[in-house]
């Protein structure tokens, strides 16, 4: 057995704090990490004891690295144990991670789900089936899917996308008009019969 006979404040990082055995310094931690664990000055420690410190670190580290991830956007559960998984962190940590994220309402596909086609609809108009296959990619369960892009309205999607493209096309040959624009909303996922309907009727509109 070791005694703790030393808790003191990391000097590179504040977060983190150092933690003296028997008078020497043993290891770091994460401050959050000691504080949950309640280790104390006095605490004798088994091999067994540092080792679930151990542990308890490098579960806090994944939760810490998924929180980080995080804070850019919302992510899908399987792009963030894919990214975790990819920085090093083993299963077990990964799920508890995850877990944990749930709990606190950070991880939710159908939250996520709904962020992902809004956002589209709202800056970059696109198709509902491409918005199902994007989602799809993003590893969001099918039914979650078919639940969030059923309102999806292809229409009002293609006129969205078609019209904000027209204001940079000239409108002087039909023809070469079409083909741009319908590129356009082809690569956005529409359908023939949409994008033929939206061309003709964006057409008239910025001839006008």
């Amino acid at each position: 057995m070791k005694r703790v006979t030393a808790i003191g404040e990391g000097k590179r990082r504040k977060r983190r704090v150092n933690i003296f055995l028997d008078e020497k310094f043993a290891f770091s931690l994460e401050a959050e990490v000691a504080v949950k664990e309640n280790l104390k000055v006095g605490q004798e420690l088994s091999e067994g004891d540092i080792e679930a410190l151990a542990g308890a670190e490098l579960s806090q580290r994944c939760f810490d690295a998924a929180l980080r991830y995080l804070a850019y956007r919302p992510r899908s559960e399987s792009e963030l144990r894919e990214r975790l998984r990819r920085r090093g962190f083993g299963e077990d940590n990964v799920a508890t991670a995850i877990a944990r994220l749930r709990e606190q309402g950070l991880v939710d596909d159908l939250a996520f789900a709904q962020f992902w086609k809004e956002n589209r609809q709202s800056f970059s108009p696109r198709s509902q089936w491409l918005t199902r296959h994007e989602l799809k990619q993003k590893g969001v369960a099918n039914e979650v899917i078919e639940r969030v892009v059923a309102d999806v309205d292809d229409e009002g999607s293609a006129y969205q996308a078609a019209i904000a493209r027209a204001r940079s096309l000239p409108a002087v040959d039909y023809q070469g008009f079409r083909h741009r624009l319908g590129e356009y909303l082809k690569r956005r996922g529409f359908g023939y019969g949409v994008i033929n309907n939206t061309v003709k009727k964006v057409w008239e509109e910025v001839k006008e």
